[in-house]
């Protein structure tokens, strides 16, 4: 902001000191392009921070859509498990969001840019979109699990090709915490699908 531009926005706003005034609308230049991996000093070559950073914000994108999901099927769930499925259904949308949080992380430790607009997100998903209305609810079930054997597909190719370019990192994050708590949820909502019948005095 030049000294003329202050004079003119302190100007039109006299009580304002122009010193306090924020500098509103401003535009920037990109610093650093997406699908680029910068130099850092953490013992990984380019080409491997570079493979992760891919197949990380791979990972990402379906994440944050399996975390929608959840919402979304969280805000509509009904029927005689309504309470039940309510409550785990938002349990897991909150590991999930700590999982987006941590693989965005691991994208910038290694140098990359992590995808975080949801529109860029819907342009690298896999997951199919659902209805803008309310499914059955073993319908939104199966959606979940859908989504979360998709992703989980994916984390097992990335950890042991990422394991083979030495990223222990990367492998470590993906069996630890997206393939673990990837399984652990899916059995959840799977048994919720069994057909169990009445038990009769």
């Amino acid at each position: 902001m030049t000294d003329k531009t202050r004079t003119a926005s302190s100007s039109s706003h006299p009580a304002v000191d122009g010193s306090s005034q924020p500098w509103l609308h401003q535009k920037g230049e990109v610093i650093q392009e997406y699908g680029t991996v910068k130099q850092f000093p953490i013992g990984l070559s380019y080409e491997a921070r570079m493979y992760s950073c891919q197949r990380l914000n791979r990972i990402l994108a379906d994440t944050q859509i399996l975390y929608g999901l959840y919402k979304k099927h969280h805000w509509l769930m009904r029927g005689a498990t309504f309470y039940q499925l309510h409550l785990v259904l938002d349990k897991h949308a909150g590991d999930q969001l700590d999982i987006v949080d941590t693989v965005a992380e691991r994208v910038q430790s290694l140098g990359g840019v992590a995808v975080g607009d949801p529109r860029h997100v819907a342009e690298l998903t896999s997951i199919p979109r659902p209805p803008d209305g309310v499914e059955e609810v073993p319908a939104m079930l199966s959606r979940l699990l859908e989504a979360h054997e998709a992703i989980l597909v994916q984390a097992h190719d990335a950890a042991a090709r990422t394991a083979e370019l030495g990223d222990d990192g990367t492998n470590d994050l993906l069996v630890s915490q997206v393939i673990r708590t990837g399984e652990l949820q899916s059995w959840f909502l799977a048994e919720h699908l069994v057909d169990t019948p009445l038990v009769r005095a």
